[in-house]
């Protein structure tokens, strides 16, 4: 019996994600979903579904072994910047000039926002550089992957110069007559998630307080993170804080570089031709890459490391990076047994909106559900808007309207939004890396945050589309979150004075 792009196609992630929120424990919780994928797509034949398994896991390791290397790379280069002693002269720089949570909070979320190239660089860099300093003000390594998670994704997607705009850019159809380049330009401003995840955030650290899961595991938890700190930053060396800046200005300027480089500015192309055509995977080798370089010739010289020291530091990035690589290929997995060439969930998908195609006006909210759940059964947000965009332009034909880019604009919501709650999102599993946090504990105190912001997502983008006006969409987006602070401030209060 042909299963493929039915109903059932949705089985194998649902059984993923239960499992690891029900165990904890996400790499046994994966390799049984992507198991269940093989049964349904091999007729229930065991032997067969471990053959499926492993020949997608290869193709899915061979297509994103550049995304491997540049973590291995970039953990080399972290081991380096810890075993300099830079990360430390940041973390007592910054004591000394961060004052209490609210300033450390707001510097790791700066930092987020300034590395707007890419999500992985991002979260891995963050939780890195700001881990000490967080630790140093008792906020939890689960709030800290909740702070770097807000500024990955959601940044780099409203970043017009990111692997992300690229991403975009070339979603739609090969028929399609318009600039994608132009398209995500225009989704910016109607991005709701994106947009009040962010405005919520800068709420969030400058109430210093937290509510729901978070709030719990801050008070359970936070001197253990202290005593971790003390555990895992005693460091040798004698670098100093531009040790670390230098090395992190580097990498981002030679990736941009490289991303210029992929796409084919040596060639003429022009800068956005550039950027929207580029290769962000190779990009990020080849930055990385000569960053060591650079790094090699800043320490070396001056006696910062030793060369046996620089070169201890190639085998401790890369088994720091073992976890994040270990979950990140049964993740592709799993997405690779749903995808066309096996289950098909996004036929299934596809069918499922086209059948709904006549109801235009609530078109944008539709497709943030459906973009949202997606991406939550998949953890891929790029797979879940190269999936639905080339519908949405279907939908509303090949000219840049407003309902259209109100809707594109809804599916990027979404993906973000199912990036952020998915246990098996790509972006989800390296911020709890990058924080050095349990996954799980960052899933589940981040979930509660993410569905508040999507809740008042889909409002807004509801009566934008009964509207046809994407600025009614945000306005109302602005002011149901500033509505739901006040109850929260006002709960919290309420609590307070009760104690």
């Amino acid at each position: 019996m042909d299963l493929t792009a039915t109903v059932w196609t949705l089985l194998p992630p649902v059984i993923a994600i239960a499992l690891a929120l029900i165990t904890k424990e996400v790499y046994s919780s994966l390799l049984i979903g992507i198991l269940a994928g093989g049964l349904l797509f091999r007729g229930f034949n065991p032997l067969h579904a471990v053959e499926t398994t492993f020949e997608v896991m290869g193709s899915k390791l061979g297509e994103n072994i550049n995304i491997c290397i540049f973590l291995v790379l970039l953990g080399i280069l972290v081991s380096l910047v810890t075993k300099s002693g830079a990360s430390r002269a940041y973390g007592n720089w910054a004591t000394k000039t961060i004052r209490g949570r609210r300033g450390a909070a707001y510097a790791t979320s700066f930092l987020g926002i300034f590395i707007f190239v890419d999500d992985y660089f991002n979260c891995l860099t963050v939780g890195t550089v700001m881990r000490p300093v967080t630790d140093k003000y008792r906020i939890t390594r689960a709030k800290l992957a909740y702070i770097i998670d807000a500024t990955a994704a959601p940044v780099c997607i409203i970043a017009p110069i990111s692997s992300w705009a690229a991403a975009v850019g070339s979603s739609l159809p090969e028929s399609s007559t318009m600039d994608g380049f132009s398209l995500f330009l225009q989704t910016i401003p109607m991005n709701l998630y994106a947009l009040l995840t962010i405005g919520f955030l800068i709420w969030l650290m400058g109430a210093d307080f937290d509510f729901g899961p978070m709030a719990k595991y801050e008070r359970e938890h936070a001197d253990d993170d202290l005593t971790r700190q003390e555990e895992t930053h005693v460091v040798g060396g004698a670098g100093k804080v531009y040790d670390l800046i230098l090395p992190i200005c580097v990498l981002i300027v030679l990736c941009i570089a490289g991303m210029l480089y992929t796409g084919g500015i040596l060639e003429g192309a022009g800068v956005i031709d550039a950027f929207a055509n580029c290769d962000s995977s190779t990009s990020l080798v080849l930055g990385s890459f000569f960053t060591l370089v650079f790094t090699f010739l800043l320490y070396l010289p001056r006696k910062i490391l030793t060369f046996g020291q620089f070169c201890e530091a190639f085998t401790e990035g890369f088994k720091a990076m073992v976890p994040a690589i270990l979950i990140l290929t049964l993740a592709w997995t799993l997405s690779g047994v749903c995808s066309e060439e096996y289950l098909n969930i996004g036929g299934f998908v596809s069918s499922v909106v086209d059948g709904q195609s006549m109801v235009g006006m609530f078109m944008p909210a539709i497709f943030f559900l459906i973009s949202l759940g997606l991406a939550f059964a998949t953890g891929t947000s790029w797979g879940t808007f190269g999936i639905l965009i080339p519908i949405a332009v279907a939908v509303f034909g090949d000219a840049p309207s407003t309902m259209l880019v109100m809707t594109v604009a809804a599916c990027l919501s979404g993906a973000v939004c199912g990036d952020h709650v998915s246990p098996i999102s790509d972006t989800t599993i390296l911020a709890s890396a990058g924080a050095q946090c349990n996954h799980m504990d960052h899933v589940s105190t981040q979930m509660p945050y993410a569905l508040l912001i999507a809740a008042i997502s889909f409002a807004g983008f509801l009566v934008g589309g009964i509207t046809g006006n994407g600025f009614v969409a945000l306005v109302l987006g602005i002011a149901l979150l500033i509505g739901a602070i006040l109850v929260i401030t006002a709960m919290h209060n309420r609590q307070r004075a009760k104690q």
